[in-house]
């Protein structure tokens, strides 16, 4: 079975991998701030868009149609927040884990 394909996500400008002999500065901190900051972004972003999308083209229906129901706009969005969940849910972990590992990784390193 062939490995899944990995996100080409370039590191993210995490470069905690790089910086194991360096002692705890500003510069690693705010690097370590700036990846995490990156990965939160690229892990929720398929979730926001999807129902950004959904959002929006239910808006566009209500406008055609004169409809103005609260739930028309709730449950679309929920079952398409659950479906991309469910797709993405394990690449979106295995992002986080694998931040948090690296993360885990470089503690030995921040002690001089």
């Amino acid at each position: 079975m062939p490995h899944p394909r990995r996100w080409p996500a370039y590191k993210l400008r995490i470069s905690i991998e790089s910086q194991k002999d360096e002692p705890l500065g500003a510069d690693r901190a705010i690097s370590m701030l700036d990846g995490m900051l990156w990965r939160a972004a690229l892990v929720s972003a398929p979730l926001l868009f999807a129902i950004l999308l959904v959002g929006v083209i239910i808006s566009i229906v209500q406008v055609a149609t004169q409809v103005q129901e609260m739930t028309l706009t709730f449950v679309p969005k929920l079952i398409v927040a659950t479906l991309v969940l469910v797709f993405l849910g394990s690449w979106m972990m295995r992002q986080v884990s694998q931040f948090a590992e690296a993360l885990f990784l470089s503690i030995p390193s921040l002690v001089n």
